[in-house]
């Protein structure tokens, strides 16, 4: 089964499908050729914010869906470390969702950057929220996206963050969880189980219609983003 799953990655993450569906959405998807400007390469890197987060907090237990390289699983250096990945790295060789029905571990640390859909993502957000011990932090990666190629619900170019921002949205209308996104590494979201600082009020319920438009012109307020050393303040 793994097998047949790493065929279809590796297929639609080929030049010619990524071409197509990039074709498909010039012509059938929302339009806007703007940039935001985002510039991450004088910002500290996901290895630096999660290793000094479970660093600064003596955390002892993390969890990872979405290990792909192992690049930042295997950077984390604490006792007890699980990684969930179906195609590619990571120690559980298990879609997310399969390994949340099994699961009954709570860690201090979660970090999310599976498939970068705001369905999946809220999915991964709401079950790492039930496998989260008492003061923990949980990341979600790719929550800035520079321009509207890059958030498309589908992949169709190299740099790809999906429609994960609207997961994070989402969660900053809950008074009982702070949200806030780091400026960093294509926008890190950061969740705590305590009351909501700074409670997002949106005319919606419907989340997954939000328009790149929506992002490109809100985007500060909708994701309430903070620099790396006001998230050391804050957490």
């Amino acid at each position: 089964m793994n097998f047949f799953k790493k065929k279809i990655y590796r297929l639609l993450s080929s030049r010619k499908v990524l071409k197509l569906i990039f074709i498909y959405y010039k012509i059938f998807g929302e339009k806007n050729n703007k940039n935001l400007g985002f510039d991450f390469k004088n910002k500290p890197s996901r290895l630096l914010i999660v290793s000094e987060t479970l660093k600064r907090k003596n955390f002892s237990s993390y969890l990872e869906i979405g290990c792909f390289d192992n690049e930042l699983f295997n950077y984390i250096k604490v006792p007890d470390k699980v990684g969930v990945d179906p195609i590619k790295g990571g120690t559980v060789k298990l879609t997310s969702d399969e390994f949340f029905k099994i699961n009954k571990k709570k860690f201090d640390c979660i970090w999310i950057d599976g498939l970068h859909t705001y369905k999946q993502v809220k999915k991964d957000i709401v079950n790492s929220l039930n496998s989260l011990n008492h003061e923990g932090i949980i990341f979600v990666h790719d929550c800035l996206p520079n321009n509207i190629e890059a958030q498309r619900r589908y992949r169709c170019t190299n740099d790809w963050n999906g429609d994960v921002w609207k997961a994070l949205v989402e969660m900053r209308t809950n008074i009982n969880l702070d949200v806030f996104t780091i400026n960093a590494d294509h926008g890190i979201g950061c969740i705590l189980k305590r009351k909501n600082t700074n409670l997002l009020k949106i005319n919606t319920t419907n989340f997954i219609k939000l328009k790149f438009k929506d992002f490109f012109q809100n985007h500060k307020s909708l994701m309430n983003i903070i620099e790396y050393n006001d998230f050391l303040k804050k957490f």
